[in-house]
């Protein structure tokens, strides 16, 4: 007999009611359940092995969220119809649950889990994301899976000064700050967004409000699980542990460790100072060590590392360069540096360089990001190589990583603060490519890609740049260090890591990962403000690189006019089934994008060449031009007939030549006078108000015959 649904339901504020339900989708999975929002609806589901891998020393967590176009009643617009690859906001989305969740397992704990999450029921309103994590919890929370704490995670956007959590998608359009932060009952895990210039104050209080929003998830994730019955977890298999060889391993290494680390050597000098004493280490143990217990003792190499570190840091307050806490290291900027770019520059601070291009097109080249939800253009976006020599490895070449994926995604939005409204006609792609990398190269990005986005003369009012913090705690006798501007060594081994970007006035963007227990917001409040001195100091460093933005883009980048037409106007440059837009391009070099805007057609004219954007202007001026009497056209003979021609004299408008006023001399007939093709200058001497049709002069722009101003013309002459 099947089993009857358990459900919670509670209000996340407003009167917006959430459900959590299980026992019903997928029973055979450890944990299923589905969390439902309006229309909104995600099946999240979580398997783990019941036994590690033979040998396995880490914990293989995956993590993947993918929405179903059918939720939504779309068919995916690739070529096979059907959903592919995760795109890069399913991998976002993700990330964030995977940062989340990893922290609630315990550290000896090295089964397979999967944890898969799939959009089932879309609603245009409510943004799955944000309940994604919460979806993913509760999965965990009514199966047998050791976890340590519950958690969730919501979305909080503050929209005309109120903050809002889960704000809907139209809330979230006029927001001028958007945070996701996860948390446990008692602290927070994560944190990611953006905003416009906030203060780290304001960024406080909204981590306050999201906080106490994430407790009422949790309780009903609580009632949800004791509904289930689920009162106790799987036991799991223990690594194995060896005291006496812990015992040895710190007796031999410790102070070599401690020595290697104050050495304030270059990372590969350190790291080969490190590699060699491990080989010393393990040749010490003699012949008769078993493989396992040699590979035990790397690990109580490792661990130990890592306490020898962390202690000299809170000890000695200093690092493993020699740097002070708050020191930023040497910083080193180019702009301009490659000749064919739009625009360029070369960011270097200590051992991390990002080379920053940018690259300016037209309507044509935007980006399209596409959801079960909706499908959108991008005029700005920024993509983030890290290839493996920046770190001195050899590693296969497999396309881009969920990490680069990530960091130049908080790149993207940090910049995108700054960028110009909607009405900037130019696509801006940005790509930053890593050629060394020790620590946060996310941040060297942001600066190189604020300094390049300047050398292309992209109008951005202020810089923008970014810092990488570390926090390292010791709760035993309540010491803590605040570290600027983080090595990659020092990357793994605290408690809180967080990059902060932003301008001199505020932050634009932040990634934190919190992994220690009961940081208060005295705490957070003192390393944001350290965040603010160190992005303040690069700064400066990149105002004396350049200060503003170039006031006019490179020769060799693509020129851009736009100008704007009667609505009326539109089918005319168009032409038929595109001709004569087509021809228009194709004459000139340019490329046109003609939208219609209200009552106007807007038409964006480009060109890599002044001469081409002039002519097609005056071309697409001539095709809107409304005759006017008086005024003279260069115009084409189009037909001739016995007692005139038939002219263009604009574009799409003809008028008649009549015979009489080809030349002050009469004419018989226009046999020899002119002929179909010949350029002719007129004047429109008037409009016939009953037909319509143009009257049109060449005569009278040609000069009289002589003897013929005042004196009466002969007879048969050509003014009778």
């Amino acid at each position: 007999m099947l089993s009857q649904p358990i459900s919670v339901t509670f209000d996340i504020g407003g009167g917006r009611m959430v459900s959590i339900e299980t026992g019903k989708l997928a029973r055979q999975a450890d944990g299923s359940v589905t969390v439902r929002q309006g229309n909104c609806i995600i099946l999240a589901t979580v398997v783990a092995n019941k036994e590690p891998k033979e040998g396995q020393d880490f914990f293989p967590l995956s993590v993947d969220y993918q929405e179903k176009f059918a939720s939504a009643g779309r068919i995916p617009g690739s070529f096979f119809k059907r959903e592919a690859r995760l795109n890069d906001y399913e991998i976002l989305t993700s990330r964030l649950i995977d940062r989340a969740l990893r922290p609630l397992f315990p550290e000896d704990y090295f089964c397979d889990v999967q944890v898969l999450l799939s959009l089932v029921s879309s609603d245009y309103e409510v943004m799955p994301d944000s309940l994604a994590c919460l979806a993913a919890s509760a999965a965990l929370a009514v199966s047998d899976i050791p976890i340590k704490e519950i958690i969730s995670e919501v979305r909080i956007g503050r929209v005309d000064g109120q903050f809002i959590v889960n704000p809907s998608r139209t809330e979230l359009e006029k927001a001028d700050m958007e945070f996701v932060i996860a948390a446990t009952d008692k602290n927070l895990m994560m944190v990611e967004g953006e905003s416009k210039e906030c203060s780290e104050e304001d960024l406080v209080k909204a981590l306050e409000i999201a906080h106490d929003a994430i407790r009422v998830h949790i309780k009903a994730q609580e009632e949800l699980r004791a509904k289930a019955g689920v009162t106790a977890k799987r036991d799991y298999k223990k690594p194995e542990q060896n005291e006496e060889l812990l015992a040895k391993v710190t007796a031999f290494a410790k102070d070599k460790v401690y020595q290697i680390s104050r050495s304030a050597s270059s990372k590969h000098d350190r790291s080969d100072a490190y590699a060699l004493l491990k080989d010393e280490l393990i040749a010490s143990l003699g012949e008769e060590a078993t493989d396992s217990e040699k590979k035990l003792a790397k690990k109580y190499y490792a661990d130990l590392q890592w306490d020898v570190v962390r202690n000299m840091i809170l000890d000695d307050r200093i690092r493993l360069d020699g740097r002070s806490l708050d020191q930023v290291r040497p910083l080193a900027m180019e702009i301009d540096p490659l000749p064919t770019p739009h625009g360029s520059a070369l960011f270097t601070r200590g051992e991390t360089q990002s080379l920053t291009t940018v690259t300016l097109g037209t309507p044509l080249d935007e980006l399209l990001i596409e959801s079960a939800a909706k499908s959108i253009d991008s005029k700005f976006f920024l993509h983030y190589n890290f290839p493996p020599f920046s770190t001195g490895e050899v590693k296969m070449m497999r396309g881009q990583s969920r990490r680069e994926v990530g960091h130049g995604n908080l790149a993207m939005r940090s910049l995108r603060q700054m960028m110009p409204g909607s009405d900037y006609p130019y696509t801006v792609r940005v790509v930053s490519d890593i050629l060394e990398s020790n620590g946060s190269s996310s941040m060297a990005t942001v600066c190189a890609g604020s300094l390049a986005l300047m050398d292309a003369g992209v109008p951005i009012p202020k810089h923008v740049s970014g810092v990488a913090m570390g926090l390292i705690t010791r709760p035993a006798d309540g010491k803590y260090a605040i570290l600027t501007d983080i090595l990659g060594d020092e990357d793994h081994l605290g408690d809180m890591d967080f990059k902060v970007t932003g301008t001199r006035e505020g932050i634009c963007g932040v990634q934190m990962d919190i992994k220690v227990d009961g940081l208060s917001m005295d705490t957070m409040r003192e390393a944001l403000e350290q965040a603010r001195k160190g992005r303040l100091h690069i700064l400066d460093a990149m105002y004396n690189c350049i200060e503003a933005a170039r006031e006019e883009v490179k020769p060799h980048a693509p020129r851009m006019v736009k100008i704007f037409i009667d609505k009326e106007f539109i089918g005319a440059v168009i032409g038929p089934q595109g001709k004569i837009i087509q021809e228009i391009q194709r004459e000139t070099g340019t490329t046109i994008n003609l939208e219609e805007v209200g009552n106007f057609g807007e038409v964006s004219i480009f060109s890599p060449a002044k001469e081409g954007l002039d002519k097609a202007v005056s071309w697409i001026k001539s095709i809107v031009a409304q005759p006017e009497v008086g005024s003279v056209y260069e115009s084409k003979v189009k037909s001739v007939m016995p007692y005139g021609a038939f002219v263009e004299f604009l574009p799409g408008k003809q008028g008649l030549l009549h015979i009489s006023e080809v030349s002050h001399k009469r004419l018989e007939t226009m046999e020899g006078v002119l002929k179909e093709g010949d350029m002719v200058k007129v004047k429109l001497i008037g409009l016939d108000q009953k037909t319509g049709k143009f009257k049109l002069s060449r005569k009278v722009l040609m000069p009289k015959p002589e003897g013929n101003g005042t004196s009466k013309a002969p007879s048969g002459g050509e003014n009778q």
